[in-house]
């Protein structure tokens, strides 16, 4: 008799367990929704929305919004109070100058990616094959980003200054609020030529390269990204900056020419 007892007692305990689970006493609880605000040079368009897409599959509960632009423009944006959670800048000017003014959160700051500045030239265009070619009578205009708020018309400056051409081609320069514009007015030939980065320049059918820009010729093509102090989701949000140095994001920004550092 005691250990026919013994039996329903321990099938009792086991019964109860399973009921207490299944009333969700181990379920995971839901996550509440978050949405991160990413504030992004505008060369890394594509592969940012790829990534976005893809994220959302792992973290369902997060949803990343952009605000593309020059990344002087969104720097000033951020000192201005603008809501952003992650600045990723295409340059170390504008990163370095948030965190002088201690805008960043402590030990988020990575440098993620690097690229390289081209001249490209419209489908089928043969004035130009060296940087040294935009000097010829018939190349009216060269559209680059406007050096003050754009790095990769700050890294055209530095090229043309170093190779000697900067006094030559200034009455030329079509200066531009962003790269992607740069891109517009070369595709659209509204100019013969424009400096933009090399996966820009990847990404258009109706371009072509026709020179890259030599070696030391400018400061090396550097992305940082950060979380920024005012970030409302520091967690998300930093858990998003680990998943942008991570695996699957390193080859999808390979896969639109960038390079992971």
């Amino acid at each position: 008799m005691r250990k026919k007892h013994l039996t329903k007692f321990v099938g009792g305990i086991a019964l109860l367990a399973l009921m207490i689970m299944a009333l969700g006493g181990c379920a995971p609880a839901e996550k509440d929704e978050v949405t991160l605000n990413l504030s992004v040079a505008a060369s890394l368009t594509d592969a940012m929305e790829e990534l976005a897409e893809l994220y959302k599959d792992e973290q369902a509960h997060v949803t990343i919004e952009f605000n593309f632009g020059s990344s002087g423009a969104l720097q000033q944006q951020i000192e201005q109070g603008a809501p952003a959670d992650i600045f990723m800048s295409a340059a170390s000017k504008q990163m370095n100058e948030l965190e002088e003014k201690e805008l960043l959160l402590d030990g988020t700051r990575v440098d993620l990616l690097q690229n390289e500045l081209v001249l490209v030239v419209p489908k089928g265009f043969a004035g130009v094959e060296e940087f040294g070619d935009l000097t010829a009578d018939e190349i009216e205009l060269i559209a680059i980003g406007d050096p003050e708020s754009v790095p990769a018309g700050k890294y055209a400056q530095e090229a043309f200054t170093s190779l000697g051409l900067w006094e030559a081609l200034e009455g030329k320069l079509m200066l531009s609020k962003d790269v992607r514009e740069v891109l517009a007015y070369v595709e659209t030939e509204a100019v013969q030529a424009g400096a933009v980065y090399r996966t820009d320049a990847l990404i258009s059918d109706k371009v072509e390269v026709a020179a890259a820009a030599p070696e030391g010729s400018h400061a090396p093509v550097t992305y940082p990204v950060a979380v920024l102090k005012d970030s409302k989701n520091q967690e998300e949000a930093k858990a998003l900056l680990k998943y942008l140095t991570g695996k699957k994001a390193k080859e999808i920004f390979e896969k639109y020419g960038f390079k992971p550092l």
